[in-house]
């Protein structure tokens, strides 16, 4: 029987438009579902946006727009950020959905009711609008809150209540024992040590007389579900949870993909709600750092943000997935300049493997006869196993950045054993010495596919044609 994969990245909030940081998370996740394709599972791959809250219905109204027509135009721009970058999402869900998302948020509602899990009671305390999160004093700095710089709302409303702490010691016992596995091991015990202060109940429900901009609670139209006990359920409804086909075959999710800012929901409050509903918990949880542009941390007020559109323009989109693929740490902070950009581009791509293709193919129509595409010789071989193996696991372990420079390992041992055997000179082995290096880019194709999917495929249609296209023309500054 075929092997299922499941993998989602998190559901961007549309407040505002699609940045580069969106696409770093698309671009990861999406090397782990190609992956697994290529390995021969049955892969199911989710992207989606969340687009109900109280940041949402604020920044709609500051466009002079109706909530619904505001996140309509901006989940558009996502799901146009996901065709311009090759992203084989088997899906997209959206949360203002009501035929697929809205029925699995209410049937998980009324199962946590069911269970005993959800009551009413007073609330009264610090609500960030930036987190669309209940806070408290350990999680401002001056004040503020300590990820988006402002002071939060003080509050008190009547809610629902969901019961985290009754799962406090089952979600600990899966983080401790990696049942649900988090990655990398620091964002693992940063959650330990968030659990071992004590998980609090939550509130779950938001009145709708200040929250009009949500699902409303089955049996209580006084109060309008809360944005993540809505949003996180994505990974459910998607799979037409409780009864569809779809989630009978993949539930457990195998990997979310999520940044490291909305770990705490994942690793605490999505598990709590498994929990209650006897589900299965997803395996493993890998968490992302930030983009800083030139040092700072990107932000609307700075107005540092990178728009991955130009950038897709100007340098298509295997060169922006490379960047944020080899120069972004896969599970650190990373830092974007225009210029380092540029560096990859003209290092690694035109001067490296573009030209590394160009180079064997002008070889090649230069040959006479035809050479054939015969297999290595046992040294070239045993380079390129060693690095394919390398790379897979580099790939297994989510170190993205690392498997790319062993795949350029293969490409610049070519380029030495380009000056050393001086294949274009007349020599009885001549034959055998092109016919390895035609082989090995044969190889360097299957192994980019992941990564670089559209060059993956130019690569084999021009060894196929012997043909000679430049595929990262050189960008000058």
């Amino acid at each position: 029987m075929e092997k299922k994969f499941y993998i989602s990245t998190a559901i961007p909030y549309v407040n505002a438009p699609a940045h580069i940081g969106h696409a770093l998370e698309f671009v990861q996740a999406d090397v782990i579902a190609r992956w697994h394709r290529r390995k021969g599972e049955d892969t199911f791959f989710l992207t989606g946006t969340d687009e109900h809250g109280a940041k949402i219905a604020k920044a709609a109204s500051q466009q002079n727009l109706p909530p619904q027509k505001f996140v309509d135009g901006i989940a558009e721009q996502f799901q146009e950020l996901a065709r311009a970058l090759n992203i084989s999402n088997t899906d997209f869900i959206r949360t203002t959905d009501q035929k697929r998302h809205w029925p699995s948020v209410e049937v998980v509602w009324k199962e946590l009711q069911k269970k005993g899990d959800l009551y009413e009671k007073e609330y009264e305390g610090l609500y960030c609008v930036g987190c669309e999160a209940f806070i408290t004093q350990k999680d401002l700095a001056d004040g503020k809150c300590k990820i988006h710089g402002t002071e939060p709302e003080h509050i008190k409303e009547r809610n629902w209540f969901f019961r985290l702490s009754k799962y406090e010691s089952q979600i600990r016992e899966a983080l401790e024992k990696d049942i649900l596995r988090i990655v990398p091991e620091t964002r693992k015990r940063e959650m330990l040590s968030f659990i071992s202060e004590g998980l609090q109940d939550v509130s779950f429900s938001r009145p709708r007389k200040d929250l009009a901009w949500g699902i409303p609670v089955p049996g209580d139209d006084t109060q309008t579900i809360y944005v993540w006990a809505d949003a996180l359920v994505n990974y459910l409804s998607v799979l037409e949870y409780p009864d569809g086909k779809k989630f009978k075959k993949y539930w457990p999710a195998d990997i979310h993909v999520v940044g490291k800012d909305i770990l705490r929901f994942h690793a605490t409050i999505w598990p709590g709600i498994l929990f209650a509903l006897n589900l299965p918990l997803p395996r493993v949880i890998f968490v992302h750092g930030f983009i800083n542009v030139g040092g700072e941390k990107m932000s609307k007020s700075l107005g540092n943000t990178v728009d991955p559109f130009q950038l897709i323009e100007e340098y298509g989109a295997d060169a922006v997935r490379y960047f944020l693929l080899r120069e972004i740490p896969s599970a650190e902070d990373g830092d974007f300049t225009e210029e380092k950009f540029q560096e990859r581009y003209n290092a690694d791509l035109a001067n490296g493997l573009g030209n590394l293709v160009a180079r064997v193919l002008k070889l090649v129509l230069n040959a006479q006869p035809p050479i054939p595409k015969s297999a290595l010789t046992p040294g070239f071989q045993k380079i390129i196993d060693k690095n394919k193996r390398a790379c897979d696991k580099a790939i297994e372990e989510f170190r993205f950045n690392e498997a790319l420079v062993f795949i350029w390992n293969v490409i610049r041992y070519c380029d030495r054993y380009i000056e050393r055997e001086r294949p274009w000179e007349k020599h009885e082995r001549q034959e055998k010495r092109i016919g390895n290096l035609l082989f090995a880019i044969q190889e360097i194709a299957r192994l980019v596919a992941s990564f670089l999917p559209e060059t993956s495929q130019k690569i084999l249609q021009q060894l196929q044609t012997n043909t000679s296209q430049p595929l990262f023309p050189r960008k000058e500054t």
